[in-house]
């Protein structure tokens, strides 16, 4: 099998833009390790994209941009010399679900999640309002014109369509929030501030079904109100009362199209965890899970291919060692 890796950041997306540093760095670690555990996989040849302002990546055919050309047009050349495509992008202004649905069209294998639940989980409001109507607890998310209840304390404005903590404020109270929420009504929401231990889930989900693969936990640092992503200690919490894993397996029966790796970032209040956004798509933390607990992702991803509907156990988490990530200028998780 011939799969197409390609990430957005480092393999072509901005070509002819500046490249910004921390995005380009954490979506090199995912690509380079993404290509490098598939290459280890028999039977399996990779084609990776590349920015060519970056090194090659080794175990990996490669496909560069050419002059003028655009991601998609570069993502559909890819797909051309492939059996399967595994995308990784942002979700802001329809990246990866253009992308999902571009592999479905071509009729190729999409190891990722379906465009419906890209287009859904891309958007915060949307996934808290699923998630409610399901019972699973997650931050309130108001937009522009929503009557915002007046809760005590700091709220968080943040785009909609953001990943991780992307130009997300800390302001000090709702009223702030109202205020910041009308300079660009169409792409912010708020929500107020959960205090608590700021954790996300690796999973692996398929069918309505879900794996829990580790628990991590996030190191935030706000700075004249700006909110940032600092470092991630992948597999840093055990599970031992099965709370995280059955969130994750409601989360999954409650978005349909969830399907290989999936991320959940979430905060751990003091009545119990709370749901802030679903990621479809590889984050910073799959990184280090095979330093941290000996796996594949791949090919955990790839098998799911011959499992029958409904095949995937919810599991325990795996014993084994915290792996720390440590994040410069970065915005994503």
């Amino acid at each position: 099998m011939k799969v197409f890796a390609f990430e957005f950041f480092s393999g072509g997306g901005l070509a002819g833009q500046p490249l910004p540093a921390g995005l380009v760095h954490e979506g090199d670690l995912m690509l380079t390790t993404l290509v490098g555990e598939l290459a280890a996989l028999p039977g399996v040849e990779v084609i990776a994209s590349r920015d060519p302002r970056l090194p090659p990546v080794a175990g990996s055919e490669t496909v560069t941009p050419l002059r003028g050309e655009d991601p998609i047009s570069l993502y559909r050349r890819g797909l051309a010399a492939a059996h399967a495509a595994w995308p990784t992008a942002p979700e802001s202004g329809g990246r990866l679900e253009r992308l999902a649905q571009a592999t479905v069209d071509a009729g190729r294998i999409l190891l990722g999640c379906r465009p419906e639940a890209v287009r859904l989980t891309a958007s915060k409001r949307a996934t808290a309002r699923v998630l409610h109507a399901r019972g699973i607890p997650a931050a309130a998310t108001f937009a522009c014109g929503d009557a915002v209840p007046l809760f005590p304390g700091p709220w968080v404005v943040k785009p909609d369509d953001g990943a991780g903590s992307e130009d997300t404020d800390k302001v000090e109270d709702s009223a702030a929030a109202i205020v910041r929420l009308a300079t660009d009504p169409e792409r912010l929401v708020a929500q107020p501030w959960l205090e608590g231990q700021p954790l996300s889930l690796s999973l692996l989900c398929a069918d309505g079904a879900c794996r829990l693969l580790s628990c991590n936990r996030q190191e935030i640092a706000v700075r004249d109100g700006r909110v940032s992503l600092e470092a991630i200690q992948v597999n840093a919490l055990p599970d031992p009362d099965q709370r995280l894993a059955s969130l994750a397996g409601k989360i999954a029966a409650a978005v349909p199209g969830l399907w290989g790796y999936v991320g959940v970032d979430l905060v751990l209040t003091r009545d119990g965890p709370v749901v802030l956004e679903v990621n479809p798509r590889l984050t910073t933390s799959y990184v280090s899970l095979r330093s941290a607990l000996g796996l594949n992702v791949p090919a955990l991803v790839l098998d799911l291919l011959g499992s029958p509907p409904g095949g995937l156990s919810a599991g325990a988490v795996l014993a084994g060692v915290t792996v720390e990530i440590r994040l410069e200028a970065s915005h994503a998780s």
